[in-house]
């Protein structure tokens, strides 16, 4: 038996992924963290968790767009999203309408959200590269756009004292890695995704996380990886399931479209061979919600992809079919993207935050996005084969039972000062 000497709130007993196996365990939780693991563990409450149960997930990159695009998301909509997606702690971008990009936007943001949530959230800053002395101290990490995207324009250089900030900044900083230059010179006419990936060519992205690695950053992060790049650097790489499994053939039209874009169904299927054999750290979902009327047309539709409720059922359907390792899951979709922003969350372990999914592996069904939880939820990943979580339990309490949210439960923000 593995434990900590505190009395037990609750303990859970059902079939844990633990050790690299499954087995029949007991969990004793005390005030929200485990202490104990062991078998026939003894508590005045003890809860049975269905099917095989795994930790839940961590999302280091949405876009939930409140304040100021509440229309298309808010914190409330995208954390239940979140929930039903076996996902339990959220970090959203800063690239609101009024950016992120200072404490007193900060503040704003924080008291706009707070009591929405149902998942724990933390918060970035976007990095101008004069703005170092402006950024609140709760900031989870920073975000820098190397090229234009949604409601944020590209950096420019940075002097040398924007770089030397960077360089012993403790928390990560989430590069979106589309050179501008490079984007100018390839600007188009767009009306399908073929023509937006052309027009957002690859030699953008290289050129920017080329750039942004060779700032040399203690926690530095390029996002959304789009093509198979497999360098030696102390930098993560997050990638998508949009980029690891759908292609410009196979998706075609304005709900497609993503900043970077889809690739050719080669290059797709040679990042997903690199994410199979371990080469990325990190799985994200990069959850953009845009209103049907952001999307009415291609040329002029805004970019972005819901992801945040679909994200973890994709892979699990993975893991199932034996084309993704049970291991490779739970280190890139839970513990990495916890230990990343230094959570104990992720795992099963003591010390640890008592946040798992329960997973019913013959539940396998195609995604009906009339029934995902948005506020948009058209997706490209309509009909796709997803094994969705029934329970979900945060801080050893039940949020999530037999597919219903338990609205009881809020989530609770995580500053950067506390942890």
């Amino acid at each position: 038996m593995i434990g900590l000497e505190y009395d037990s709130d609750v303990v859970l007993n059902g079939r844990f992924y633990y050790q690299g196996k499954f087995q029949d365990l007991s969990v004793s939780v005390s005030q929200g963290i485990i202490t104990r693991i062991g078998k026939f563990l003894k508590a005045e409450r003890i809860v049975h968790l269905p099917h095989a149960v795994l930790p839940a997930s961590t999302d280091t990159h949405v876009h939930f767009r409140d304040p100021g695009e509440t229309d298309k998301e808010d914190f409330r909509s995208g954390t239940t999203s979140a929930i039903y997606g076996g996902t339990t702690t959220v970090f959203d971008m800063p690239n609101n309408r009024v950016p992120v990009t200072d404490y007193e936007a900060f503040e704003s943001k924080l008291s706009a959200i707070s009591g929405k949530a149902y998942a724990d959230f933390g918060l970035y800053s976007l990095f101008t590269g004069s703005n170092k002395d402006l950024l609140d101290k709760r900031t989870s990490g920073l975000k820098i756009f190397m090229g234009g995207s949604t409601n944020a324009a590209a950096i420019g250089d940075l002097d040398m004292v924007a770089t030397d900030f960077l360089r012993n900044y403790e928390n990560p900083v989430v590069f979106h890695a589309e050179d501008a230059s490079c984007l100018s010179a390839h600007s188009m006419e767009e009306h399908d995704c073929r023509d937006h990936n052309m027009a957002r060519p690859i030699e953008c992205e290289q050129k920017a996380i080329e750039k942004a690695v060779s700032f040399r950053l203690k926690k530095g992060v390029i996002a959304h990886l789009s093509f198979p790049y497999d360098i030696q650097t102390n930098y993560l790489f997050e990638v998508t399931p949009h980029h690891l499994l759908l292609n410009d053939e196979s998706v075609n039209d304005q709900w497609g479209k993503v900043n970077p874009p889809l690739r050719d169904r080669g290059t797709q299927e040679k990042l997903l061979a690199l994410f199979l054999a371990g080469k990325f750290s990190l799985l994200t979902s990069d959850h953009a919600p845009h209103s049907y009327e952001n999307k009415e047309d291609f040329e002029h539709a805004a970019s972005g992809i819901i992801g945040v409720e679909t994200r973890i059922p994709l892979m699990l359907s993975l893991v199932k079919r034996k084309i993704l390792s049970m291991d490779l899951f739970l280190k890139t979709a839970c513990s990495n993207p916890a230990a990343l922003f230094g959570l104990r969350k992720g795992m099963l372990q003591v010390g640890y935050s008592a946040d798992f999914m329960c997973v019913d592996f013959s539940s396998e069904k195609p995604i009906d996005q009339d029934r995902l939880h948005s506020k948009v939820t058209v997706t490209p990943f309509n009909g796709y084969s997803a094994i969705f979580p029934s329970d979900v339990v945060m801080r050893g309490e039940t949020v999530l039972e037999k597919y219903e949210l338990i609205e009881d439960h809020l989530g609770r923000f995580i500053s950067n000062d506390r942890k």
